[in-house]
């Protein structure tokens, strides 16, 4: 088993009102030059989770993370405008949630965060607070999570 220290949240970066499936996920992915899908977890507006890649495999989803992290996406991300929004559906809030406690039981030492927590990233991904809302899956999870984003592999 790899050594995860990190669980990294990301949004699709899709408008809300558009429907943006595992296909259109991996096109983009591809035609970007990854092999195959980037994220580990994917998670549709209707709360299904899609395994897009298998959790041994290293991610294409937060450079110079991806050796040590899973990478979890949620559908969504940008209002109908376009704009940087928390769009998730309760359905994907509470898979969400499932998810990380699932993802927390295997990977117990890692971290939780946002993309947008990482050093260097400047982008509104996930589009909410990650480390916040999860605060309550690890002791001390802020100081953890933070931590665990400032060292890289």
């Amino acid at each position: 088993m790899r050594d995860i220290t990190l669980i990294v949240i990301h949004c699709s970066a899709t408008r809300a009102d558009r429907p943006y499936d595992v296909e259109q996920l991996s096109r983009d992915h591809s035609a970007r030059g990854f092999d195959g899908i980037g994220y580990h977890l994917y998670v549709r507006r209707n709360g299904e989770v899609v395994q897009c890649r298998h959790l041994e495999r290293i991610g294409a989803h937060a450079k110079g993370y991806n050796a040590r992290s899973i990478g979890v996406c949620y559908e969504g991300g940008l209002d109908s405008a376009g704009r940087p929004a928390d769009t998730r559906t309760p359905a994907q809030k509470k898979a969400l949630l499932q998810l990380l406690q699932q993802l927390r039981s295997l990977f117990p030492e890692a971290g939780i965060v946002g993309h947008r927590d990482l050093p260097g990233v400047h982008k509104a991904c996930p589009c909410f607070d990650a480390m916040r809302e999860y605060a309550e899956l690890q002791p001390n999870a802020a100081q953890s999570a933070s931590d665990a984003a400032t060292k890289r592999p």
